[in-house]
Parts: structure tokens; C-alpha cells; sequence
């Protein structure tokens, strides 16, 4: 099959004798190349490390006819007519650099996805993308959709394979969250509505610069029919919409926690209200919910909340939905959790916070924090985050194999505050870490663990270093 019969390959099409690439034996990989041999295509998995869980999922597809390629100098096979990237892989890799100068399509999971739709009509795809709230966001919005009666599921970035749920799933409407490395290889969709929440420095070692890493990100505007969403607070996401190539009568919708102005939702006397998908809204708008109703109700959550609704609204929820969506909604874990409170001092995981952008938003809904901070830091830098938020911390403990970058930036803007640094570097360090905060904490002050950085020098992944800190609260003596 010729490159151009490929680009016009769907579900219905005859995939058999199809030779197709995966690269990368992660959860979407795993579901891509099932899906594929599922359609009758030739498949070859190719990833370069062979960890237990790779090899466990190349053990199953093997057994279903897959060739396996783990470990070593991972090649795409000279017979390859498609390949299928995972969202791990940088898009500037030698291996698909090499695939696509020789006339070799890249398509990731979304590409594919979109492409197995049952038909044009299939489930609306409502996309959430931004460097901070997407998990949150998305599954606000997926209990709006089902309170409103709607079959609704969170799919995309949040676990959920989009392509199990395209192939499998009888649904009415997807809530779709967007992480930038799924966007590069996104050529075809065309989303109902589109958010984007923020953009600030993140992924910066995966896409090479900062101005690229937005580059990308806008790419989830494309196409949007109904809705594109901006966030009035953040300037960068309302240029990504302007600069947009949308489908002709898509709407710029924004979000403001201020009073909002025509076509915004926005917050007015501690009520949520909608000017933007309302008959009047030059004289009238219409409450949705309450602050109260968002929980927590920190600013940067109401904001994610008004995302959420955003999307709702262009979709048609009727605003009681929005209102029993938000009251039905249960935080996902290590999202700013409070863990305990003990002799006065409350202890708060939000592990999730894996960039400085994360962690200053976090830090700005306490008064008075005890800060750990630490981990990976992905090549961002910490002075801004630490000018921001310097009068609200009392202490700070550090660990990690970048703690040292989070450090100097202490000393040079907040001289004053008292940092230890815990230099153990296995698992187990997290016992020390919140003793000695612990230490350092008075009543009514709250110990915050928002790392502002990636786990994996120490965890296996945000959740497990969200678990080992909830563990070390209920063990280690902090009254």
C-alpha cells in the first residue's frame, strides 16, 4: 500500500497484509498494536527498553503474532508502511526523523483514533489540554455529561486508552484529555470544543524549547467546530486560539474567575455564571453553580471548573447538570489532598504538582506553608516560582536529584527561609522528609508536598511518591 492509500485508511478499511510499527510498548502502545492486529495489520513493536512491564505486554502480543523488537538500537523495519508513535517519544527521535524521510506516515494514538471512528457522527470528541488541571478538568467535565444524562467517558492522557474506548466503548460523548506529547503526529481530528487551561514551562527536555513546546500545544485547536477556550488570566492560550486554523463559526469562549464579559464564563458574588452560551448574554447570564460547589475550591479549581462547564455548555448541558456535575465530582488523588491533621498542622499531598507552574499554584492556596519540593526538574528553572510565593513559606525540604536547582534559587530570592535538604535517595527517604518538616511546622501552618518537579528519580511515578508521603504522615510521630 502507497503512502497516499494509507492516508486514506479508517476503520472500515482492508487493514490485512498491512505492515505497521509501534514504537513504544506503553499502556498506548500496548492498546494501538492489539487494535491493529484486531483490524488483521502486520504488526512490528519496537521499543528500546525491555523493563518487566514491556515485557510482560510483549508476551501477550507476540502470542498473538506480533514481531517484537525490545532493547538495543531500536530501528523502524525496512518494511514498514505506517508507523504509530507512542506519545513517550520525541518527536525530533532519530527513529522517526528516519521514518519520515523515507516517505513513512507517523501517526499517534489520537491520529488513529479519530481515524476508527464508527462513522463522521461518532462520539463528539470535548478536548482538554494546559500544562496544569487537565486531569481535574476533564473529569469535572465527564461528570457534567453524565449527570446530564449523557454516556459519557475520560479518555486520552488521564489512562483510559482513546483507542480502546473508539474501538469498544458505546458512548455518547468523549471527555478527552490532551498531554502536548500526544498532539505532534494529530493531523485529521476535529474536536466539538477545545480548552486550553494554561501554558507555562514544562516539557521543555522533550520538545527542545519552550517556544516549541507551545507550538505544539496549540495544535489541539485545530479543526474545533463548535468551542475554542482560552483562559482570560493566561494571554498565551487566547494567542493560540487567534492563531487557530478552527472550522468556520467556531467560537472563542473565555473563562475569567473576574465578572465576565459577553461570551465568557466568568464569577460574579461567589456564583459561577455563564455570558457566552446564553440567548441574551449582552444583558443576562446564567448561574450554573456555586464556589462552594467546586471543591477544593482554591482559585485555580474554579477555574479548572469553568473550563469544564465551558465545554458542557457548547455540548448543550443544561446548567443544573453543570451545578450536580460539580457536586458529584470527587477530586482524582494527589491533587492538593489533605492527608491529616495533626497538633494543629494540616498535611497536604498534591504529588501531582510536577512543574514550578504546578507548585505556585498550589502554594498560593495556603497562607503559611511548610514546602517539599523536589524530584526531577526537566531543565525549568525556579527563581520566578520562588519570588512568587516566598512570603508564604515558613521552611523548606528539599529531596531529590535536581533539589539542589530548587536551592539556589531559595538562597538567592528567600536568603531567610530555612531549608533542609534530605539527601537520602531511595524510597524510603520520605519518612525523613516530612519528620523534618514536621520540625519546622506550627499550628495552623500546612505542610505541603508539591514538588515542582517529575518523580521517577525516586518513584516509579507521582502516584507512588503521593502514597510513600501519605504513608510517612500516618507513621511518622508529627505531633
Amino acid at each position: 500500500m502507497s503512502s497516499s492509500g494509507v492516508a486514506g485508511l479508517h476503520r472500515d478499511s482492508d487493514w490485512s497484509g498491512l505492515s505497521v510499527t509501534v514504537v513504544g510498548l506503553g499502556i498506548a502502545g500496548y492498546s494501538c498494536a492489539d487494535v491493529l492486529m484486531q483490524l488483521g495489520a502486520d504488526v512490528t513493536i519496537v521499543d528500546q527498553s525491555a523493563g518487566d512491564a514491556q515485557s510482560e505486554r510483549a508476551e501477550v502480543l507476540g502470542s498473538l503474532g506480533a514481531r517484537i523488537l525490545l532493547g538495543g538500537a531500536a530501528h523502524v523495519p525496512a518494511d514498514a508502511q505506517l508507523v504509530v508513535a507512542s506519545p513517550g517519544l520525541r518527536p525530533s527521535s532519530e527513529l522517526l526523523g528516519s521514518a519520515l524521510a523515507h516517505g513513512i506516515p507517523v501517526w499517534g494514538e489520537f491520529e488513529l483514533a479519530w481515524r476508527l471512528r464508527r462513522s463522521p457522527n461518532d462520539a463528539p470528541w470535548l478536548c482538554i489540554t494546559g500544562t496544569n488541571g487537565k486531569t481535574t478538568a476533564t473529569l469535572m467535565l465527564e461528570s457534567m455529561l453524565t449527570a446530564s444524562g449523557a454516556r459519557a467517558v475520560a479518555a486520552g492522557n488521564i489512562g483510559n486508552p482513546l483507542v480502546d474506548v473508539v474501538m469498544h466503548d458505546s458512548v455518547d460523548v468523549i471527555a478527552l484529555e490532551v498531554g502536548a506529547p500526544q498532539l505532534p503526529f494529530l493531523y485529521s481530528a476535529s474536536p466539538w470544543s477545545t480548552a486550553c487551561l494554561n501554558i507555562a514551562h514544562d516539557h521543555i527536555d522533550h520538545f527542545g524549547s519552550f517556544d516549541e513546546y507551545v507550538r505544539v500545544k496549540e495544535r489541539v485547536y485545530r479543526n474545533t467546530q463548535v468551542a475554542a477556550v482560552y483562559s482570560v488570566a493566561d494571554p498565551e492560550t487566547r494567542a493560540m486560539v487567534e492563531r487557530a486554523d478552527v472550522v468556520e463559526g467556531c467560537r472563542a469562549i473565555g473563562v475569567t474567575l473576574d465578572i465576565p464579559d459577553i461570551s465568557m464564563l466568568g464569577v460574579v458574588d461567589g456564583l459561577l455564571v455563564d455570558r457566552a452560551f446564553v440567548a441574551d448574554r449582552a444583558n443576562s447570564a446564567q448561574e450554573l453553580a456555586s464556589v462552594a460547589d467546586v471543591q477544593p475550591s482554591a482559585p485555580h479549581n474554579v477555574s479548572n471548573a469553568l473550563a469544564a462547564a465551558a465545554l458542557a455548555r457548547s455540548y448543550g448541558v443544561e446548567a443544573s447538570a453543570v451545578r450536580a456535575g460539580l457536586r458529584s465530582f470527587s477530586p482524582a488523588p494527589h491533587r492538593i489532598a489533605t492527608v491529616a491533621t495533626k497538633a494543629g498542622v494540616t498535611y497536604v499531598d498534591d504529588s501531582k504538582a510536577t512543574n514550578a507552574h504546578a507548585a505556585e499554584t498550589s502554594l498560593l492556596a495556603f497562607d503559611s506553608v511548610i514546602w517539599i519540593a523536589g524530584g526531577l526538574a526537566k531543565g525549568q528553572q525556579f527563581d520566578e516560582l520562588v519570588v512568587k510565593v516566598r512570603d508564604r513559606l515558613r521552611g523548606v525540604v528539599l529531596l531529590g536529584s535536581d533539589a539542589a536547582e530548587i536551592h539556589a534559587s531559595l538562597r538567592r530570592h528567600a536568603p531567610d527561609i530555612p531549608v533542609i535538604t534530605v539527601s537520602r535517595t531511595d524510597t524510603r527517604a520520605m519518612p525523613d522528609v516530612v519528620a523534618a518538616a514536621s520540625t519546622m511546622a506550627q499550628p495552623g501552618d500546612t505542610v505541603l508536598l508539591a514538588p515542582g518537579c517529575a518523580s521517577w528519580d525516586m518513584f516509579t511515578d507521582y502516584t507512588e511518591r503521593g502514597r510513600a508521603f501519605a504513608d510517612a504522615v500516618s507513621s511518622v510521630d508529627v505531633g
